[in-house]
C-alpha cells in the first residue's frame, strides 16, 4: 500500500511541553513554530504531496490575550518570510479559515504569499489560521444560498461537488491520514467535511518534539491499515 498523498496535522501541545520545562507557554508556540517549517521539508522527502496544519483555531481567540498576541506574532513573521522560502522550495502556499477575522496587515501578507506560491508544483501547504470546521461549512451553506438567491442554482442540484467547491479546501484532495499531537484523541472541530474518510493517528508526543522519525511511525501504521471505502477495500 502506498503512503498518504495528503497529512493532516493537529498541533497540539505547545504549551504543555512548555509547562513541562518550566517556560512561558508562548515558549512552545515558537519552538511549534520552527517544527512546522521542518516537517513541511521532510513530508515532501517522504512522497507527501499536502500537508495541512491546524495553527489557530476560531475558538483560540478566547485563549489570554498575551498567547494571542505571540501566535499572531508568529504567523506575521512566517508570512513575511515565507515568500523567499516557499520560492526556493517550490512550495504553493494557501491559507484556510475566515480570513475576514484577521488583522489587515496580515491579510495583505496571506494574499501576497498565497498569489506568489500559487503556481508552484512542490509540497501543497496549507496552513488554517481563524479556522473551524462547523464555521467553514455554514460559510460554504451560505455561498450556495446565495447563488440560489441569484437564480444561479437550484437546490435540487446541490451536491458534493457544489459544498465541496464553496469550502476553503476547495480543488484539495480530502487528508489521506490526519496525525494529533500530545495524546489527546479528538478532531476539534477540524476539518469536519474532508476527514469524512481520512485514517486517525494520535500520539502522546507534543508538537515542539515531533520530528521525521514520529512522521514516519504515523506513516507507516497508515501503511498497515487495512483501508475501505463503502466496504470495498482500497487496492
Amino acid at each position: 500500500m502506498n503512503g498518504p498523498n495528503h497529512v493532516a496535522i493537529i498541533l497540539d501541545g505547545n504549551g504543555r511541553w512548555a509547562k513541562a520545562k518550566g517556560l512561558p507557554r508562548t515558549a512552545g508556540h515558537v519552538q511549534g513554530a520552527k517544527v512546522v517549517e521542518q516537517i513541511c521539508e521532510d513530508a515532501y522527502n517522504m512522497g507527501i504531496n499536502y500537508l495541512t496544519v491546524y495553527a489557530f483555531s476560531t475558538e483560540n481567540w478566547n485563549r489570554p490575550d498575551s498567547e494571542v498576541a505571540t501566535l499572531m506574532n508568529l504567523l506575521r513573521n512566517y508570512m513575511k518570510n515565507s515568500i523567499k522560502r516557499a520560492q526556493k522550495n517550490n512550495m504553493c502556499v494557501r491559507v484556510l479559515g475566515d480570513k475576514s477575522g484577521l488583522a489587515d496587515d496580515l491579510r495583505a501578507s496571506i494574499e501576497e504569499l498565497e498569489q506568489a506560491t500559487k503556481n508552484n508544483t512542490g509540497l501543497h501547504f496549507q496552513i488554517a489560521i481563524n479556522y473551524g470546521g462547523r464555521d467553514e461549512l455554514k460559510r460554504g451553506i451560505v455561498k450556495l444560498a446565495e447563488q440560489i438567491a441569484a437564480g444561479n442554482l437550484r437546490p435540487e442540484e446541490i451536491d458534493d461537488g457544489k459544498l465541496e467547491a464553496c469550502l476553503d479546501t476547495a480543488g484539495l484532495p480530502d487528508p489521506d491520514l490526519l496525525i494529533r499531537t500530545s495524546g489527546e484523541q479528538r478532531i476539534s472541530n477540524f476539518l469536519l467535511w474532508q476527514l469524512a474518510y481520512s485514517e486517525l493517528y494520535f500520539t502522546s508526543v507534543p508538537w515542539p518534539d515531533f520530528d521525521k522519525n514520529e512522521l514516519a511511525r504515523a506513516v507507516e501504521a497508515y501503511q498497515n491499515r487495512d483501508r475501505r471505502y463503502g466496504l470495498v477495500k482500497e487496492e
